[in-house]
């Protein structure tokens, strides 16, 4: 018996944290054994990452370069939430397990990628990784999703505005070529509402 394998995704204040949570909550009343994981991961390069994205530690003075780096970092550290033998994704689901995760190679496209020649390569470095069998699309604007980060105590170093639109319009050409089974939610919804919608679709899926 094997799983499923559910990607949520989204800019920063679109909700995935939350959803993925009311998901899994939602399996486990239905019977079926759920569990959830994010990237970056709690593993060493995860942990690196994170220090990264608080700006607590600094790699390079040019941006793109900077991109660069954490799409290459981010790739180690899927690698490792793939395979790893302890709790990796394709372990999970070959227990039998709902794997949902907040966060998958569609964010390093996405927020790593300033020009169609980094689009193509952290593409292509991210393409032997396996697909998804359910992508959930969480669809906010930029605008909604500033209010919405405005109240965290800290925020990262992609939570601007301009780098948010650059990151939307990347997920938007992401989607648009996408061939796998997408769910697009519209996040401006309430919580409650998105996730009944949520709901909705996989009842017809799984």
């Amino acid at each position: 018996m094997t799983g499923k394998f559910i990607v949520f995704e989204g800019i920063d204040g679109s909700g995935t944290t939350t959803q993925s949570n009311l998901l899994k909550k939602y399996l486990l009343e239905q019977g079926k054994n759920a569990i959830l994981t994010a990237e970056p991961t709690e593993g060493e390069i995860g942990k690196l990452l994170r220090k990264a994205l608080q700006n607590d530690i600094f790699f390079l003075d040019n941006e793109r370069r900077y991109d660069q780096q954490m799409a290459l970092l981010f790739a180690a550290d899927r690698h490792y939430h793939i395979f790893n033998q302890t709790d990796g994704i394709l372990k999970s689901l070959k227990e039998g397990y709902y794997v949902i995760a907040t966060r998958y190679y569609f964010s390093s496209i996405a927020y790593n990628a300033s020009n169609t020649e980094d689009f193509n390569w952290i593409s292509q470095l991210n393409s032997n990784f396996p697909q998804p069998d359910i992508l959930i699309y969480i669809d906010v604007p930029v605008d909604f999703s500033l209010e919405r980060i405005s109240k965290r105590k800290s925020l990262e170093i992609y939570e601007k505005r301009e780098k948010l639109l650059n990151v939307s319009s990347n997920y938007l050409e992401l989607l648009k070529n996408y061939n796998g089974l997408l769910i697009n939610i519209d996040g401006k919804e309430s919580i409650e509402k998105a996730h009944i919608n949520i709901v909705k679709y996989l009842e017809k899926i799984i």
